[in-house]
């Protein structure tokens, strides 16, 4: 059993199909950026920023992430994350049992299926490309294991997850210092990142 289990990649990967089939298979609960309520400005007059809108999200998902985990949940799933966020997660849950499932995608025409075929959600091309370049080309970050879905089906990316899952150690303690913002995507254009 594991403390947290988060899940990051491009848009149209199926970071939330991952999701689901892991809440059925571990019966635990999922925790996505769209579940936090809506929100327009802190004290009603301040102009929202994209740069506070995502913090408030990053800040509520993890909330509720802890929150379950001390209330006894095991195997907490997040997805639906920034990037940039990514950069994050070793350094908010040190001292937790958690992996990341870094899923990337070496053949494009693969991505923009995925991402037509998906149903609703953001359809952009450009930005899918941009995000699976910055995802693939970074370094691994401690509790991260790289996931390659390519001419995969869904059945098996859940296999694969859970073998990483069930078989991999966390480590607790590391030293960590987070690698240049540069290194990731992020949807805030003030973060200049994109």
């Amino acid at each position: 059993m594991r403390d947290f289990i988060f899940i990051i990649g491009t848009s149209g990967i199926g970071k939330s199909t991952l999701a689901q089939g892991l809440l059925r298979h571990y019966r635990t609960t999922v925790v996505e950026q769209h579940m936090v309520p809506e929100f327009v400005t802190r004290d009603g007059t301040e102009p929202m920023t994209g740069e506070l809108e995502e913090r408030t999200c990053w800040e509520n998902q993890k909330a509720m992430m802890l929150c379950f985990n001390r209330l006894g949940y095991r195997n907490v799933i997040a997805s639906d994350i920034d990037d940039l966020r990514t950069r994050d997660i070793p350094s908010d849950f040190r001292g937790f049992d958690f992996v990341t499932l870094k899923l990337i995608c070496t053949d494009l025409l693969q991505l923009q299926s995925q991402m037509r075929n998906r149903g609703e959600g953001l359809i952009d091309f450009e930005l899918q490309e941009k995000l699976n370049a910055k995802v693939s080309a970074r370094e691994i970050l401690p509790n991260e294991h790289l996931l390659d879905i390519t001419r995969l089906s869904a059945v098996e990316v859940l296999e694969r997850a859970i073998e990483i899952i069930e078989n991999t150690l966390s480590l607790r303690d590391y030293e960590y210092v987070p690698p240049k913002k540069s290194e990731f995507y992020s949807w805030v254009p003030s973060n200049g990142l994109r």
